[in-house]
């Protein structure tokens, strides 16, 4: 028995130099994602229940000690003091056989305090798993100051051939041959709380700043967006994506897996009508057993157009299905809803002229010319093997075929397009008579670049004279946009869509900025979008754009006397949007509501350039859905770090939708709008649906009123009915010809109703005259409001 707890504490040394790397990457992860609420294996971890499923570790037969309850809790009313120890690993256990799988990763955090003034200034704790034998890892540590509350954090992977029958948790001080050589060093008392082991569920939610205030580019920061295609409606420019948020899977570092676009089956929408302030309109489900187009697997690099059928303006979405096909689903607005005309892929091998050289059939790029005539083009690839300058800067492998007037079937053959270095990401735009066609040009396919074309991984074009070219080398004008890593240091693959808003032409483009910032530099491929101006000289062709993070000029300024989605972003940190079900208050019916959630003490939203006019807003009003206790949106002008001109407490009943409003003092002008969260450390504090200001002109209570006569046996009675039409109670005076009624605390929605005897048997016709009272924004206002009624005679 002796030899065996040797070997144990070998084991464990070793097992403790190992965790050193595993538990600086945990306090890496602090700084990464933020681990979602998962359930906690562990049970009475706050010991309110007293020592109940607790024990003294007895993983060696040298190992004891005393536990009992302390009322000294860090948290709630009780923990546990542990004293008496006979070894450094005797300390409070709790036995999770069957509660915990090989192969799955967890976090754990526990608090801890010792307070012997004979020991050291500070002294590490750490948590240990035990698997049984002479197993133990440790998985957890702090190192804390005599006399305080220390945390205990860490994530740890149980090993996929570890053996869990038994798996045991505990408590304890870095391991010691002697401990008793020195007792106040290494076997002194102390206390545990608030012990919480929970299978590590990884959150998307991006916590950095990766969009600093004033930074145009990435246009989103909140998620990726890849391929962004830029379409225009009514003033407002949508941005269809390929969603790669659905690869983003960081691990307990904080760092993703590389991305591989296998899981991709949805689109992100976003819009503007001002370039800077983005609404998040969610995701399209387009592909996969869930999707619209079930037939697909993927949606990869969608492309946007719309046309009158049959006397009916439809939107179509072009996808492509991985590199193997491409299809579209149609739309009855820019936003959906969204369905499958179809039935099958639009682009496949079997479509005339779509194969012969092409490698993929994807990126799909839709353009409408003037005479209704709608072409697509597609494709990629081209590499044959050969590496020859011919297959290399002469691949052939994107084309073109017109589509039919339905817009979801193609007519005649694809033709060939042969643009240098061609690779992916057709796409045609039109001005001025003439057609430019742009693309990704390939990195080299073994063979001498041409120095007459494009360098590899840039946006090329050529100009031709009609929508299908000819597209040959002689038309090849030179660049666009080279690739981002020449700008932003992480390279990889291009994609672009040029569009006009006003009198002014923008190009879209992706690059690895977010990504970048969420790790210090690394990138895994998770791509967002970014706009610059497109600028044009005398003879047509294309200035080259550069690549930065100012990105484009706000064109217009925000109107706040309005309905605004809480997804409408300029600037953010901290959140994350998810769908709910419902309409969009903004948006309409057929829109998706997508709100703001995993909102933690701390996060903020902004909105760029509000106006609030010469008059001014007197109140800001949030529709929110309360979540903790104590949470509050604090509202500040031009900084995020600004001081509070108003504050919204979030005090309506947990879990329901309610619309709160706080007073504004005369906020004129154009100012950058921030809402900052505050609330308990650790809970997810709120929601937000909407944002609202009111001028003073706005400030009312509002009623709906009515006043009608009626006969009870030969007498008139005049009926009134004011119906509290406000977001607040209200106290209603109803005055009239004949008598007057006071109702107080009239709630939202109900009425105050009063049938005046007029005690003669014929009235002229005449008005009466109601007050509602209430307090909106912190203050009180009175509103009047006049109804008619009619003459009547009950003779």
């Amino acid at each position: 028995m002796f030899k065996r707890v040797r070997k144990a504490a070998r084991r464990r040394v070793a097992a403790a130099a190992v965790a050193g790397a595993l538990l600086a990457a945990a306090v890496a992860a602090t700084a990464g994602p933020v681990q979602a609420a998962g359930p906690n294996i562990i049970v009475n971890g706050g010991f309110e229940d007293g020592l109940t499923s607790w024990f003294v570790n007895n993983g060696n037969t040298t190992d004891g000690a005393t536990l009992s309850p302390t009322t000294d809790a860090y948290a709630g009313s009780s923990a546990v003091l542990v004293t008496q120890r006979k070894t450094t690993g005797s300390g409070p256990m709790q036995d999770l056989s069957g509660k915990v799988q090989a192969g799955k990763t967890y976090a754990i955090t526990a608090r801890v305090k010792y307070e012997n003034a004979n020991s050291p200034a500070t002294k590490q704790f750490f948590a240990t798993m035990h698997y049984g034998g002479s197993t133990y890892t440790n998985v957890g540590t702090v190192t804390v100051a005599r006399g305080q509350w220390g945390l205990i954090q860490g994530t740890f992977t149980i090993p996929a051939s570890q053996s869990v029958a038994t798996a045991r948790l505990f408590i304890e001080t870095p391991w010691t041959s002697n401990p008793a050589s020195d007792p106040n060093t290494h076997l002194m008392d102390f206390k545990v709380d608030d012990v919480s082991v929970s299978e590590f569920v990884p959150s998307t939610t991006i916590e950095a700043l990766g969009k600093n205030p004033g930074e145009g580019n990435p246009l989103i920061s909140h998620k990726f967006g890849a391929d962004g295609n830029a379409f225009v409606h009514d003033g407002r420019v949508y941005i269809y994506m390929t969603n790669d948020t659905q690869e983003y899977k960081p691990g307990p570092t904080g760092v993703s897996s590389t991305n591989t676009y296998a899981s991709i089956n949805t689109i992100t929408v976003i819009s503007s009508d001002d370039l800077v302030n983005w609404v998040d309109h969610g995701e399209i489900p387009v592909a996969g057993p869930n999707g619209i187009a079930r037939y697909a697997n993927n949606s990869w690099a969608p492309a946007m157009e719309s046309k009158v059928v049959d006397g009916k303006e439809k939107f179509f979405l072009y996808f492509a299905n991985n590199g193997g096909g491409s299809g579209v689903i149609v739309g009855d607005s820019p936003i959906g809803p969204w369905r499958d005309e179809r039935g099958n892929l639009l682009i496949t091998s079997a479509t005339p002229g779509a194969s012969n050289g092409i490698n993929w059939l994807f990126d799909p790029g839709v353009f409408i010319d003037d005479d209704g005539q709608a072409y697509l083009y597609f494709g990629g690839g081209g590499d044959d093997g050969s590496r020859s300058a011919e297959n290399t800067n002469h691949p052939k492998s994107t084309r073109v075929i017109r589509l039919g007037d339905d817009m979801i079937s193609t007519k005649g053959s694809a033709e060939v397009i042969d643009a240098p270095l061609v690779f992916e990401a057709g796409h045609v735009f039109k001005r001025e008579g003439k057609y430019y066609y742009s693309y990704s040009s390939n990195f080299g396919f073994g063979g001498p670049v041409d120095p007459n074309g494009p360098p590899t991984g840039a946006i090329a074009y050529l100009m031709a004279d009609n929508p299908m070219g000819p597209w040959t080398p002689e038309t090849y004008k030179g660049i666009i946009f080279r690739n981002p890593g020449t700008y932003f240091g992480a390279g990889g693959n291009n994609h672009q869509s040029v569009f006009k808003l006003g009198d002014q032409y923008y190009f879209t483009y992706h690059a690895q900025t977010l990504n970048s910032r969420i790790t210090g530099g690394a990138t895994q491929g998770f791509r967002s979008p970014h706009l610059a101006k497109l600028d044009f000289n005398p003879d047509g062709t294309i200035k080259e754009v550069r690549g930065d993070y100012k990105g484009v000029d706000q064109i217009r300024n925000l109107d706040p006397y309005r309905v605004i989605e809480a997804e409408t972003i300029a600037w953010q940190q901290g959140i994350a949007t998810k769908k709910v079900d419902g309409a969009s208050e903004e948006f309409g019916a057929q829109a998706p509501n997508l709100v703001v959630h995993d909102i933690d003490n701390g996060d903020w939203t902004s909105l760029a350039k509000v106006d609030f006019g010469e008059g001014g807003a007197v109140g800001v009003t949030a529709k929110v859905r309360p979540l903790a206790a104590g949470g509050k949106i604090e509202i500040r002008l031009d900084g995020r770090n600004s001081p509070v001109v108003a504050t919204i407490p979030v005090d309506a009943p947990l879990g329901e939708w309610t619309k709160l409003t706080a007073a504004l003092d005369g906020v004129k002008g154009v100012h950058d709008v921030y809402f900052t969260y505050a609330g308990p450390s650790g809970a997810d504090l709120f929601e937000v649906d909407s944002w609202s200001f009111a001028t003073a002109q706005e400030q009312k209570v509002k009623l709906t009123v009515t006043a009608a006569p009626r006969c009870i046996g030969s007498s008139v009675y005049l009926a009134v009915t004011a119906v509290n039409d406000g977001d607040a109670p209200a106290t209603i005076e109803l005055n009239t010809p004949f008598g007057k009624k006071t109702v107080t605390d009239v709630a939202p929605g109900k009425q105050a109703y009063q049938s005046f005897n007029t005690r003669t048997a014929q009235i002229d016709a005449g008005k009466v005259t109601v007050t509602g009272t209430a307090t909106i924004g912190g203050k009180q206002v009175t509103s009047s409001y006049d109804a008619a009624y009619s003459a009547a005679s009950c003779r």
